[in-house]
């Protein structure tokens, strides 16, 4: 069997497939590019670097450039003094000095390799933020494995040392050292506790969902709802939907708009007599003052929604159809969620204390938005302020 030799590919060929990838294209689209290949041929150049294209490589404006080093090659031809070498080209003669003797001096200097050893040297990656500070990856380390995000690690640091910066790092640089395993710095183990458990960066692509809408009586629009939860300055305000596993299992998820604070509710089915039991005996769990209103999507999960009403005295809005960004909080929830409950899992497996042990897990952890305050003590906050 005859063996694959290895493929190269010119800096022209790299950078048109990091323009193909940030595009959306796939590995295989890529590949078929240059002949058909695997996509292996290609999938290299990208987990080298964990998906995250290099930073293009530019020279210093005060480096020495090739027509100069040409000059110099010419004066030392013509056996001219360093000193007028350096009038010549405008330079100081130390400047032509150290070039000459780091490059074969007088009698072997090359403009061309000169220049060529020139770049090579000046190759040297900056040191990532987090070789060497072994208590800042031990911090990290921890609050990764309690499936904390980068961005909600590196807020909360700012926040819980202000005035430590070696306790400071962005979120990027987190994600880089976990996609690019040659800095040594977090151990490749920590992907896994990535909501999406990638191995690499991946490109954001447009996706589109469709659901099917049922009938619902008497719905009330999310239009009629009052401005007053629009700002989600006053609590008590909350968002909802199912997120589906396999064999028609079901979870309810409540997000309360102003503190982003998360309930879930076990269901036995999506008929719409099982999910209003279970959102009406979650929602006798709280105080009326937090538990105002209810903004929904378009299933017919909730067709019963005038009895849910009348047992709590919840209003209850109804997003308009393919509008899920009219419950934003509550699909980003759901999003997630999907760390704990993959799709195309059983969720009927699942018991009420484990939905409640996931929700607060998410409730504690810090959010950008609250200004990496956790949901959790903006809710307590809420409650408090009820008493």
């Amino acid at each position: 069997m005859k063996r694959k030799t290895r493929v190269y590919y010119s800096e022209a060929n790299k950078a048109l497939m990091w323009e193909r990838w940030q595009q959306g294209f796939t590995m295989h689209e890529i590949a078929a590019l240059f002949g058909n290949r695997f996509h292996t041929s290609v999938q290299r150049i990208f987990s080298s670097v964990g998906g995250i294209k290099p930073a293009i490589r530019k020279r210093s404006e005060i480096a020495l450039t090739l027509s100069e080093r040409e000059e110099i090659s010419r004066g030392l031809a013509l056996q001219h003094s360093i000193r007028a070498i350096a009038r010549e080209i405008g330079r100081s003669p130390s400047t032509i000095s150290r070039e000459v003797n780091r490059n074969g001096g007088l009698h072997k200097y090359r403009a061309y390799s000169a220049d060529k050893m020139a770049w090579e040297r000046a190759l040297r990656p900056k040191a990532c933020k987090l070789a060497g500070n072994y208590s800042l990856i031990e911090i990290i380390t921890e609050k990764l494995q309690l499936y904390w995000s980068p961005q909600q690690i590196a807020g909360w640091l700012k926040r819980q040392y202000p005035s430590d910066e070696s306790l400071h790092v962005s979120h990027e640089t987190i994600y880089r050292s976990l996609f690019i395993q040659t800095r040594g710095v977090l151990k490749r183990e920590l992907l896994q506790c990535l909501r999406t458990q990638r191995k690499m960066r991946q490109p954001k692509k447009v996706s589109l969902k469709g659901k099917g809408l049922g009938k619902i009586p008497n719905a009330i629009s999310i239009s009629e709802r009052p401005a007053t939860v629009e700002d989600r300055a006053v609590p008590g305000h909350w968002e909802g939907d199912l997120i589906e596993g396999k064999q028609g299992t079901y979870i309810a998820t409540l997000v309360e708009r102003h503190s982003r604070y998360a309930m879930l509710a076990k269901v036995k089915s999506k008929k719409t007599e099982d999910v209003t039991k279970a959102l009406i005996k979650q929602a006798k769990k709280l105080p009326s003052e937090l538990y105002k209103s209810l903004t929904w999507d378009r299933g017919s999960e909730l067709a019963n929604h005038q009895d849910f009403t009348l047992a709590t005295d919840i209003k209850v809005y109804f997003c308009d159809p393919s509008s899920p960004w009219q419950r934003g909080s509550n699909e980003n929830t759901n999003r997630l969620l999907r760390q704990y409950f993959p799709k195309k899992s059983d969720l009927s497996k699942h018991s009420q204390n484990k939905l409640d042990s996931v929700a607060r897990q998410l409730n504690e952890r810090p959010r950008k938005t609250l200004n990496y305050e956790t949901p959790a003590e903006r809710f307590e906050a809420c409650v408090a302020a009820t008493r």
